[in-house]
């Protein structure tokens, strides 16, 4: 396995792949990230432990959807099965997601927690904005420790402490492609936010405009949710196989 370093325009072939991906099966693909959604908010609404069963599944819900998308890429119809691929290849890469799992849930929490401590008990909206943005800001060396980790264990076969730095390293050499594909995401959901509510604001005034919003936001979501897997693909090749940029062995 190599790190392979892309140029920064690859962050729009990432989003290009995404959407055309999801495309050719925009029923499977939409179907399966409204199934996740949906477990999503019904395992959160179970008391006390509902907020952390559903991080410790994060990791292997992000696996299914790239699974689900590989298929997809391959002209193959993903079944519901896939959801549970990080379940399905053998016992000890089940545990390994697993292990996964427990550190996500406890770096989130710990998050959260440290954002709250230091905004303070809120007593006003700016408050409140100011606790979730950093929140939001905390979360970002996670999620990059996470981008990539789920698919290096399941794929590759890689310990959990290793898969997170692995995949904090092909974030951060990747930096460019990155910050391209997510300004690139950035500015399709904006500018179609904003075309069709417009559209719908003229047809029907705000409430025909929110409920054509809603829809548009959730299938942009699942499109975005089909472009992760080709950040994977492009950033880990197999020893072998020629690279699209510059590449190096994974640190150590």
């Amino acid at each position: 396995m190599k790190l392979n370093i892309v140029p920064a325009r690859t962050g729009l072939q990432w989003i290009k792949l995404g959407v055309r991906t999801f495309l050719r099966q925009p029923l499977a693909l939409a179907g399966l990230f409204f199934m996740y959604m949906t477990a999503v908010i019904a395992i959160a609404m179970i008391p006390v432990i509902g907020i952390f069963v559903g991080g410790l599944l994060v990791p292997a819900a992000t696996l299914g959807l790239m699974a689900a998308t590989e298929e997809a890429s391959k002209g193959k119809f993903p079944m519901p099965s896939v959801l549970l691929s990080a379940f399905r290849a053998g016992r000890q890469r089940a545990r390994a997601m697993l292990v996964l799992g427990v550190v996500y849930t406890i770096a989130s929490w710990l998050a959260t927690h440290l954002a709250s401590l230091a905004t303070g008990e809120p007593q006003a909206g700016l408050q409140i904005d100011a606790a979730a943005l950093l929140a939001l800001a905390l979360h970002i060396p996670i999620f990059l420790m996470f981008w990539h980790a789920p698919a290096l264990v399941h794929w590759h076969g890689v310990a959990p402490a290793k898969s997170l730095f692995f995949s904090l390293v092909a974030c951060l050499k990747n930096a460019g492609a990155f910050l391209v594909y997510g300004l690139g995401w950035l500015g399709l959901f904006v500018a179609s936010g904003t075309l069709f509510g417009l559209i719908g604001g003229l047809l029907g005034g705000p409430s025909m405009a929110r409920a054509v919003m809603m829809p548009l936001a959730l299938l942009l979501a699942a499109m975005f949710s089909t472009s992760i897997y080709f950040t994977f693909r492009d950033s880990f090749l197999a020893s072998d196989e020629p690279g699209q940029g510059r590449a190096a062995a994974p640190p150590g």
